[in-house]
């Protein structure tokens, strides 16, 4: 899409980060918009991105900060770490001073980063999630069997591993080394009874919990703590019994397990956060498809449910709805990218 495309993105994902509270990697993520140029292998990559760099599509700019703070969690980037998050926001000139040699010191790290598309598998999205199945589990007090959709390390599919407080409503394992307290506008969901019968993902990347977790936590802001101290806890959670997240595509997989799985006497659910955006229109098409013809066979006692935790076209912000059969398609709430908030509007 050329140069001018780059460098624009960089500065859409600045404007992100600003406003949803990461100055830092804002001023982070605009030097390297402004500054990066054909001098290295790196900048030579980015400014020729084949594909949209934007921040709704490939996110390059997300993929070369989270190879920054790679280095810097892994002690390979002294001087960089040095005015990292909780140091006071550097001037321009001396964070960028840190930051251009790695670009070929550390290439092939860097390198790494942008073949792969940014994953955070953010844990703060669990708690609406939560909140959908409460909802679910209301209309349908049948155990369930969820199916994720884009599920990186499978975290969020160990919702009920976690504490959540919703809105006063408790949920999850109240015990659990992991407690959620979105902040809560309007209503509480219902109080209703979540079993989860079994529980299953797809990723085209799927990340290992206990491997991999560094790469998960290098793509979360390095200056909001809160959130690395989240994935961390979930990660440990993970790394004892994780989940089944298998490698492919998320139409295949759907198309392949859905169909097959137990329906009597248990409510299916798929299920996605911030993840269905990024799939290709055919992929998109082809699930919705899916969906529908399935949920045109199913019953009170063989129900199906379609959770959605993401920005639909002409809304800003993300939302969370939940499509059931039989049924119809509720808008439950609006939800913080991060999961920090959640706005009830389902009476």
């Amino acid at each position: 899409m050329g140069e001018e495309a780059v460098r624009a993105a960089f500065a859409s994902q600045a404007g992100w980060c600003e406003r949803l509270g990461s100055p830092f990697t804002a001023r982070l993520v605009k030097l390297l918009g402004e500054r990066l140029d054909r001098s290295s292998g790196v900048g030579r990559r980015v400014l020729d991105w084949r594909g949209d760099p934007s921040p709704e599509a490939d996110n390059v700019p997300a993929r070369i900060a989270g190879a920054l703070h790679f280095l810097v969690r892994s002690g390979k980037a002294v001087a960089l770490a040095a005015l990292y998050p909780p140091a006071p926001l550097p001037e321009e000139g001396v964070l960028w001073a840190a930051a251009a040699p790695l670009l070929v010191g550390e290439e092939a790290t860097i390198h790494r980063f942008l073949s792969n598309a940014p994953q955070t598998n953010e844990v703060g999205r669990s708690s609406a999630l939560m909140a959908g199945l409460l909802a679910a589990a209301d209309t349908f007090p049948l155990p369930m069997r969820l199916f994720e959709l884009g599920s990186s390390a499978g975290l969020n599919l160990l919702l009920d591993r976690y504490g959540h407080d919703l809105g006063g409503v408790r949920a999850g394992d109240l015990a659990s080394p992991l407690q959620l307290k979105p902040a809560w506008k309007g209503p509480p969901p219902p109080q209703s009874d979540v079993r989860i019968a079994g529980r299953s993902g797809i990723d085209l990347n799927p990340v290992d919990p206990a491997r991999d977790g560094e790469t998960l936590l290098a793509f979360v802001w390095a200056d909001m703590g809160a959130r690395i101290a989240r994935l961390e806890a979930a990660l440990a959670i993970a790394a004892a019994d994780p989940p089944l997240v298998e490698q492919g595509d998320a139409a295949d997989w759907l198309e392949r397990i859905l169909p097959a799985a137990p329906r009597d006497g248990m409510v299916r659910i798929v299920l996605h956060s911030v993840a269905h955006q990024y799939f290709p229109a055919v992929v998109q098409q082809r699930i919705a498809a899916l969906m529908h013809r399935l949920g045109a066979e199913a019953t009170a006692t063989a129900p199906l449910a379609w959770l959605r935790y993401e920005q639909q076209p002409g809304e800003p912000v993300q939302s969370l709805r939940l499509r059931t059969w039989p049924g119809r398609d509720r808008l439950l709430a609006w939800v913080h990218p991060h999961g920090a908030e959640v706005e009830w509007v389902c009476h």
